[in-house]
Formats: C-alpha cells, sequence, structure tokens
C-alpha cells in the first residue's frame, strides 16, 4: 500500500519558484501546424527536440507535459510545492499578435489543467502576448479570473524591446494592480558576439540579459512609477548583486543615469526577488548578505541540466543561517509573494 506523503506545515515547506513545463496542449498544436507557430518537433539519435525556425533546437522533457513526472522530480528533490511557468522558447514573442495570443491560451489552460491534476503541490504561473499589450492585458485579467493564477512570466526583453518601454507599462500596471507578481526569465534567440561557442549563450547570456532588463527598469524610472510591483530574478539576479556598486557609482557621476530617476539603484536593490540558482556556495551566501534573506527563494530550473538538482543541500552548506532566514528562503517569501494560502 502506498505510504501517503506527510503534509508540510508552513514553517517547513519548500517551494521552487523556477520549475518549466511546456503543455501538452501546445505541443498538439505544434505537432498539427507547425509553420503557424514556427516550430516543429524532431526525432534525433533517440531523442525528441523542437526546432524553431531558425535554427535553434530544444531537448524535450517528459516532465515538461506531464505533472504526474514533475511531481515526482519535486519529490526526489525534497520539494512540497513548484510554481511551474512556461519553457522561455515557448513565449511565442516572435510570432504575430493574433497566434501569439493563441499561444498564449494554449500554455495558459495547458498549465492549468497541470496544476488540476495535482492542486497542491503545483501553482500556476502564466504567459502573456507581449507583442500587443492590450492583448496581453486581456489574457493576464482571464487567466486571474478564470484560473486563478498569482504570478506570470516574462522575457527579459519582448524581443529587441525592453521591459521598461512605455508601450509595456499598461501591461506591467495591471500586473501591480492585481497584486500578481512577476517572474522575469532571461529571453533571447540571437547570441551576443562572443558567446556563439561553448554554450555561452546560456552561460554568460543569461545573467546578461536579467541584468540589463534590470538596469532600464532602475534608470528609465520605471520602478518608481511602479512602487508596489513585485519581480522575481532568475538565476541570482544576473550580475546586478555583484555590480550593483557600478550603477550606484554610474548614478553619482553620469548626467545620463539620472535622467529619468534621482533613485539610487542602491535603493532599488531590493525592490527584487532573486532566486537562489547560482551552483555556488560563497555566490550564494554573499546574494543573501548582498540583498536580505527575505529577498531570496528557492528555483531549480527543472528539468534542464543547467538546473539544480539539490536545492536543499546547496542552501544547507550555510551552515551559519538563522533557522528564521531558511524558512524564508524555503517558504517564506514565496508564500508573500503568492499572497495566499499554499
Amino acid at each position: 500500500m502506498a505510504v501517503k506523503k506527510k503534509k508540510a506545515t508552513p514553517a517547513s515547506r519548500r517551494i521552487d519558484v523556477h520549475s518549466h513545463v511546456i503543455p501538452g496542449e501546445i505541443m498538439q498544436a505544434i505537432e498539427r501546424d507547425p509553420a503557424r507557430f514556427q516550430m516543429r518537433f524532431e526525432e534525433r539519435e533517440g531523442k525528441r527536440r523542437i526546432v524553431r525556425e531558425g535554427g535553434n533546437v530544444f531537448p524535450v522533457f517528459p516532465e515538461f507535459s506531464d505533472p504526474a513526472v514533475k511531481v515526482a522530480g519535486m519529490d526526489r528533490k525534497g520539494l512540497d510545492v513548484s510554481f511551474i511557468s512556461p519553457a522561455p522558447m515557448v513565449l511565442f514573442y516572435w510570432l504575430d499578435a493574433g497566434v501569439a495570443l493563441e499561444a498564449s491560451r494554449l500554455v495558459n489552460d495547458g498549465i492549468a489543467n497541470m496544476v488540476s491534476a495535482y492542486p497542491e503541490r503545483l501553482k500556476g504561473m502564466g504567459t502573456l502576448p507581449m507583442q500587443n499589450p492590450d492583448a496581453a492585458i486581456a489574457e493576464l485579467e482571464r487567466i486571474v479570473r478564470d484560473h486563478g493564477f498569482r504570478a506570470i512570466e516574462l522575457g527579459t526583453s519582448v524581443e529587441n524591446e525592453q521591459l521598461s518601454d512605455a508601450r509595456f507599462r499598461p501591461v506591467l500596471r495591471r500586473a501591480q494592480e492585481l497584486k500578481v507578481f512577476i517572474f522575469a526569465h532571461p529571453y533571447s534567440f540571437t547570441p551576443e558576439c562572443g558567446t556563439e561557442n561553448y554554450h555561452l549563450r546560456n552561460l554568460i547570456g543569461n545573467p546578461l540579459h536579467t541584468t540589463i532588463m534590470v538596469a532600464n527598469l532602475m534608470f528609465s524610472g520605471a520602478l518608481d512609477d511602479l512602487k508596489q510591483l513585485r519581480i522575481v530574478l532568475a538565476h541570482g539576479g544576473g550580475y546586478v548583486p555583484y555590480q550593483i556598486g557600478r550603477f550606484v557609482h554610474g548614478h553619482k557621476v553620469r548626467k545620463d543615469t539620472k535622467a529619468d530617476t534621482r533613485t539610487s539603484p542602491e535603493r532599488m536593490l531590493r525592490r527584487f526577488w532573486y532566486d537562489a540558482l547560482v551552483h555556488d556556495e560563497r555566490a550564494l551566501r554573499y546574494l543573501i548578505e548582498r540583498v536580505g534573506a527575505d529577498r531570496v527563494v528557492l528555483a531549480t530550473d527543472a528539468p534542464f541540466d543547467m538546473g539544480e538538482e539539490k536545492p536543499l543541500e546547496r542552501l544547507a552548506q550555510l551552515k551559519r543561517m538563522s533557522a528564521s532566514d531558511r524558512a524564508l528562503i524555503c517558504a517564506g517569501n514565496a508564500m508573500k509573494l503568492y499572497g495566499r494560502r499554499l
């Protein structure tokens, strides 16, 4: 007879804020009409892959679409709850606005179906067709109303446009009004010069894209305008915690950095939350010391190989951390972001 998993108390829960899926609904739609979504599936060396028009290739994992496999992975890692978000290759920012809305709805409804299979273990994050801000707002309101989503995942840019651009401000403002938090994930299918080889597009490019987004949000005055907006940054916030001193110094000595805001980047550092996915004990210790334990959340980036297979062991390496700070990082901060009982 199967042993029922003991229910974790709020104080002992372990909540993963960075876990990816590609629901079966969108995969089936791509299989039916690959030209419409500018993607296709192929088998290579016995493995299934997604191929985006233009040559980008990504692996397909069972955990993407099977909620039972997702939960089994959580059990293996000692996690109680995961906020599941679309894998970045299915944000579909490159499509025409109408097709992008169709794709977003398929992804969001598919995530809701996965959540319904394990409602106590999985919580949904939606995606929005950001190339059409009006449609993005309508879809945001729908997933909050119909699916109860309390979070959305946004790319750190929308193709070549920054989230700080004025045309996206209504979307961010509506998220703020609905008390939906944003999980900002690196998004780019164009490698920077020098990152074409050695997986540097991920190793360097992903943290760089987060850093660029944060800098633009800080210096543009967007954070002054959106004082209650809550944003979680992937991969430990990229290079931001390490280079915040450079931002602060630049804001003091360069006129253009003060053109749109008088608020120091030092004050804005704690406007963000940071996931703990930094792959190094010393880096994690520095992150917590720099931004505060009340601004750090657990993350695995499952099921990708650049993720964290043993997130609790990584946190346990920090021997001098207080029990209260550990509880905040493991669950307390995520519960506060979610805004409802988990």
